[in-house]
């Protein structure tokens, strides 16, 4: 407006993102540059039902060209995004550096999918390295040992599940690392675009997911826990051929208490124990 860049800002129920689809579509087409909020999102929103529960919708933001899509987990991971979106708002470049497997210098817009359950936050320094990660997607808040057989990866409001089911299982597998996803869709679409790099010759491009992914065993399991749709991060175990224990939400949401529903949808610690158990 006026010569300058307005940086809008809209907030939503996660679920009613279904509904404004077409015009979603159209901005991203046009390179419109906004920030959507939506929150609350999954089956953590329990006591008001599938109505207002969402799962499918980390899938649309994956899909989505012009796009990023992130789901952090604690306070100091969102503040490192919005930083970020802020300037991958007003960003125009037309020519891409080496090395940019995401586009960020073309820009675009943002979607945060975020929750109204509240966990406990952690006190920690973000260095440069680590708000790095935070912005390609993930990051280990537990780091695997070389050689390590299980992981756990998580996505935002699943956290303190994830924490307490990775703390269970180190008792029998000490090397276990667990996982912070804070953006399937960039982890994703990294992998994606060093896939299609290599093919063309350029044979040392490496994408975020296989650097985080490559000190494991060949043969190590792979437990993901997401309070939406599996299918958002059970393409981890492709990356490198491991099997994968997917964990989500298929089925349309109930009206219940917290433990009630993750329990019901095995996303409950018990049930993300009972996977990383689990030998076929």
């Amino acid at each position: 407006m006026f010569g300058e860049r307005l940086l809008p800002i809209g907030t939503l129920y996660d679920p009613f993102i279904d509904r404004g689809l077409d015009a979603l579509n159209y901005a991203c087409y046009q390179d419109a540059r906004f920030i959507l909020v939506a929150t609350p999102s999954g089956i953590s929103l329990a006591p008001e039902g599938g109505a207002h529960q969402s799962s499918a919708t980390p899938l649309l933001g994956m899909a989505k060209p012009g796009l990023s899509a992130f789901e952090p987990a604690y306070a100091d991971e969102l503040a490192v995004i919005l930083r970020w979106s802020f300037e991958h708002l007003q960003a125009e470049e037309k020519t891409l550096e080496p090395g940019d497997l995401l586009g960020d210098q073309r820009g675009g817009s943002v979607y945060l999918r975020l929750s109204t359950r509240r966990i406990d936050q952690r006190e920690r320094p973000l260095d440069t390295g680590l708000a790095d990660q935070i912005i390609e997607g993930g990051y280990w808040l537990c780091p695997p040992a070389d050689g390590a057989s299980l992981v756990i990866a998580y996505m935002g409001v699943m956290a303190p599940q994830a924490l307490e089911a990775h703390k269970a299982m180190t008792a029998h597998e000490p090397g276990a690392g667990l996982l912070a996803v804070t953006s399937a869709d960039r982890l994703h679409r990294g992998w994606l675009a060093a896939q299609r790099a290599r093919q063309v010759g350029e044979r040392e491009t490496t994408a975020a997911i296989e650097r985080l992914l490559e000190p494991l065993a060949g043969n190590a399991r792979l437990v993901t826990v997401s309070d939406s749709h599996p299918a958002v991060l059970s393409w981890l175990g492709a990356v490198r051929g491991q099997r994968v224990n997917a964990l989500g939400v298929e089925q349309f949401g109930q009206s219940g208490t917290l433990s009630e529903l993750y329990e019901t949808y095995q996303l409950d610690v018990a049930s993300i124990v009972q996977a990383c158990q689990r030998r076929n």
